[in-house]
């Protein structure tokens, strides 16, 4: 195994592949550099001399400037180095764009097809609180339920999503709750949903079911706590007994890779994931695209500083314009606040070897390929349209994971260096991007890109990972499944009553 990478050829740093001891000489480009001081894996040393205020090149772009002279062979990291990013900026649209040419072969999944027409890759029952004062009925339901679930051998799980939300909420804040709600009711990975209302809420049952629109009423039912006469409990068992029992001849049959919708993540990045697993994600998010399928990336402050890529692969200019405000507008909800655009990254990134908002930028959009961006939605969003799109959302894990799902994912594929056990309300898959995280974690961890740097050929790699996926579309459990780890969580802008 090699000792380091250079990842671009205009790169005036390298990552170290593990911990490089001090006065190790190294081989770069037929140039020979020691190194002062001991690299750990993930991290950055300089490639020459290089002056304070001088830009760090990494991916092939700035990544910040130096704060203070460093030797050949230093060590480059967040004590040295400081972001170039500024406030809101002016862009003008330049494409580039790549066509994916349509996949000759065409691959499927086991899915459960909708009476919409629709997909799923689970077949679940969902219990859906319309206000936080109503989590524990949804969590007692749940767990009766449970108890009776044997006799339903097509639901293979009924899970209950409490969160805190659905009153004293204005504006903005209240919209967004009833969106993502709507959005779970309308979810093709779910056979059934109960939807579960207190009766004094912000969110009024009626308000809300308009907001839903039209359903299956064999497969989604609404119960109102404070109308119910008695045992709500044992009401909401009823309902959810009829919906199961509509979906008793729900199976699996084969379903085209081009219906399937796949949400782009990473959390607790290194600095192994633009090298590794963010990469691998581009090139199967280009792979499905290729199937005519979907993809969708979202954490817009972690698109700050490499946005320009992303608006140089929009379709045309007003997919241009909505990305701008995309960036812009969510620059402006950092400034609104009093809080810098560029305060990350979190302190587990800079323990990895990422050290400015752009490097973590550069490593993540890279989840995105190279496919042309042809949507952008706005949180809460569903997806109209196939290929890639962007989403309005942060880059806090459960919020953009939930987000992601409530655009109609049937799955989260989520990067990880550091490692995280939670999931979303949708299988949420975590792909390690270095093997130490996949052999101490494996009980978080579903497939380890690491293996791209141990020596595996890429190719390998991707052929492995097309196939766990399609995997776990066709019912293989991801390991926040296995664990029972289904949680939802909502942006929240504004006040609090």
């Amino acid at each position: 195994m090699a000792d380091f990478i250079k990842i671009n050829a205009a790169d005036n740093v390298a990552v170290a592949i593990h911990d490089i001891e001090a006065g190790s000489c190294l081989d770069v480009d037929g140039l020979s550099v020691t190194l002062p001081d001991m690299v750990p894996a993930g991290h950055k040393f300089a490639l020459r001399a290089m002056s304070q205020g001088e830009n760090v090149i990494k991916y092939g772009f700035p990544i910040g400037h130096l704060l203070t002279d460093v030797s050949q062979g230093g060590l480059v990291d967040h004590s040295n180095l400081k972001t170039n990013l500024e406030g809101l900026l002016e862009y003008s649209y330049q494409p580039e764009l790549t066509e994916m040419e349509p996949s000759e072969e065409k691959f499927y999944f086991k899915g459960y097809r909708r009476s919409d027409g629709r997909a799923g890759i689970r077949n679940e029952l969902w219990i859906i609180p319309t206000v936080g004062c109503v989590n524990g009925v949804v969590q007692s339901i749940q767990k009766q339920f449970e108890k009776e679930l044997s006799a339903y051998p097509s639901i293979e799980k009924v899970i209950a999503f409490p969160h805190n939300y659905g009153c004293s909420q204005l504006g903005g804040d209240h919209e967004n709750t009833r969106k993502i709600l709507a959005d779970m009711v309308h979810h093709p990975n779910a056979a059934g949903v109960l939807v579960v209302a207190l009766g004094c809420e912000n969110n009024q049952l009626s308000a809300f079911r308009e907001l839903v629109g039209e359903v299956d009423e064999d497969r989604v039912k609404f119960m109102e706590s404070q109308k119910i006469k008695g045992d709500e409990v044992e009401y909401g068992l009823g309902l959810l007994r009829q919906i199961a029992q509509a979906a008793k001849d729900d199976v699996r049959e084969d379903v085209p890779v081009s219906e399937l919708k796949v949400g782009l993540k990473c959390g607790g990045s290194d600095g192994f994931s633009g090298i590794t697993a963010n990469p691998l994600l581009g090139r199967f998010s280009d792979w499905i695209v290729a199937q005519g399928g979907t993809t969708v990336l979202t954490e817009v402050p972690e698109m700050f500083g490499a946005e320009t890529i992303l608006m140089s692969r929009c379709q045309d200019e007003e997919t241009f314009d909505r990305t701008v405000h995309l960036i812009n507008d969510f620059k402006a909800y950092f400034m609104k606040n009093d809080q810098p655009v560029y305060e990350n990254p979190s302190p587990g990134n800079k323990a990895g070897g990422i050290s400015t908002l752009e490097e973590k930028s550069l490593g993540c959009t890279q989840k995105s390929g190279k496919s042309i961006v042809r949507d952008v939605l706005l949180y809460g969003d569903r997806l109209s349209k196939k290929g890639l799109s962007l989403l309005s959302a942060p880059g806090n894990d459960l919020v953009a994971s939930t987000a992601l799902a409530a655009a109609g994912c049937q799955i989260v594929l989520f990067t990880t260096g550091r490692g995280t056990p939670f999931g979303t309300f949708v299988p949420t898959a975590k792909i390690s991007t270095n093997s130490t995280l996949a052999s101490n974690k494996p009980l978080w961890i579903d497939f380890n890109a690491g293996a791209i740097v141990d020596g595996v050929p890429v190719e390998q790699v991707d052929n492995d990972f097309i196939e766990f996926v399609l995997g776990v579309a066709s019912g293989a459990r991801t390991n926040n499944e296995k664990s029972g780890y289904s949680e939802i969580a909502i942006f929240k802008l504004g006040v609090t009553l």
